[in-house]
């Protein structure tokens, strides 16, 4: 199974962020969506508003995911929900 994340803050999303989303729903098995907060801006819209509104805009694929995601690196979430493989040694 192939997943990728689209990690951003997303303040606001707008139709590049939209057109990104739908595009990689048809080339990957999951599409997760990462909403982060960058401490060094200002952000127009609260976290909670724009992950309503990233829900809003793509609700009706079935194949991207949309997590909350503040205060943890972008990395730790990657392997948490399994994007990427760990090798060792």
């Amino acid at each position: 199974m192939k997943k990728i994340i689209y990690p951003g803050t997303f303040d606001p999303i707008h139709y590049g962020h939209i057109d990104i989303a739908k595009r990689a729903s048809k080339l990957f098995d999951e599409v997760h969506i990462c909403i982060s907060d960058n401490l060094e801006k200002n952000p127009l819209f609260t976290h909670d508003e724009r992950v309503s509104m990233i829900e809003e805009c793509l609700n009706d694929i079935s194949n991207i995911y949309v997590h909350s995601n503040p205060k943890n690196l972008v990395v730790n979430f990657a392997r948490d929900c399994g994007a990427v493989q760990l090798f060792e040694g």
